[in-house]
């Protein structure tokens, strides 16, 4: 199922990326290129999954990450880190609640795999809710 993806990178580059990699399966995919964007874009826009990188202008991915956490409207939406400090952020990552992380590079099928993962994990929750 098509699903709302928020893509906050500092690299143009790296958004191009990722974007085509999701709208390969079929996501709509937007883009902020820093977190005080991508915070006030996910405020307005409510995505259904968000990728973000950890280290940005702004509003670093902690920082957007505790912003979204702490608004009702925001706080359940999943939400990816995506750094190229591998395995020594993993634990904060995680511990920061974020509900995944992939380190940079990543691989497409890596991707893919995490995003419908995630999308399902919340589907199901959200239908659990109700």
């Amino acid at each position: 199922m098509p699903a709302d993806i928020l893509i906050v990178d500092d690299y143009a580059d790296n958004r191009e990326l990722m974007r085509l990699m999701l709208e390969s399966v079929g996501h709509r995919v937007r883009e902020a290129e820093n977190g005080r964007t991508g915070l006030e874009k996910a405020q307005a826009e409510m995505p259904d999954l968000i990728l973000a990188d950890i280290s940005m202008p702004q509003l670093d991915g902690w920082g957007l990450l505790s912003e979204l956490r702490a608004n009702e409207r925001t706080r359940r939406i999943p939400c990816i880190a995506i750094t190229a400090f591998v395995d020594r952020e993993r634990a904060r990552n995680l511990a920061q609640g974020f509900d995944a992380y992939l380190p940079k590079p990543f691989r497409r099928t890596e991707l893919i795999e995490t995003v419908e993962r995630l999308l399902a994990e919340y589907q199901e929750k959200a239908e659990s809710d109700e």
